[in-house]
Formats: C-alpha cells, sequence, structure tokens
C-alpha cells in the first residue's frame, strides 16, 4: 500500500484572496474619515455649527464602524475552496 505523501505548505496566515477585501475595508475607513472634516471656522474668534452637521456626528462614524467589522469579516472570511477541503 502506497502511502499518501501530506505536505505541508507554509504560506501567508491569511488567504491571498482576501487581501482585496481588505483594502477595501481600508477604503471604508478612509473615507468615513474624509467624511468627518471641515466644518471649521476660518477666524478662531468665531464659533460655527457645521462642526455638528449630520455627515460628522452620525454618518462618517457609521461608516467608519462598517469599515471595521468589514476587516474583521475580511480576517476572518475563508476561500470557499478552503472550506470544501480543495487545495
Amino acid at each position: 500500500m502506497a502511502k499518501k505523501q501530506e505536505t505541508k505548505q507554509l504560506g501567508f496566515a491569511i488567504p491571498k484572496e482576501n487581501y482585496l477585501y481588505l483594502i477595501i475595508g481600508f477604503v471604508i475607513i478612509i473615507v468615513g474619515f474624509l467624511l468627518m472634516i471641515g466644518g471649521g471656522s476660518d477666524d478662531p474668534n468665531v464659533f460655527s455649527e457645521e462642526i455638528f452637521s449630520w455627515r460628522r456626528i452620525t454618518l462618517a462614524p457609521t461608516v467608519v464602524l462598517f469599515g471595521f467589522v468589514f476587516e474583521i469579516w475580511a480576517i476572518m472570511r475563508k476561500p470557499k475552496h478552503v472550506e470544501a477541503g480543495e487545495e
């Protein structure tokens, strides 16, 4: 009887396909931080209410939070060929 030789391949901890999702998540986080920009006043003696806009208080943090959740999903995701036991 012939014994099957198992070769253990050393590679990255995260499959190659997941790196695309990591990049997408990083872009989502950057977009969220870009949405927070602005709202300041040119004159330091004048207060600007623009800093409390819906975009900066609600939308931007939600986008950033979604980006971090997407990053966690991208790290934890297993490619379909690994789930099926194929290589």
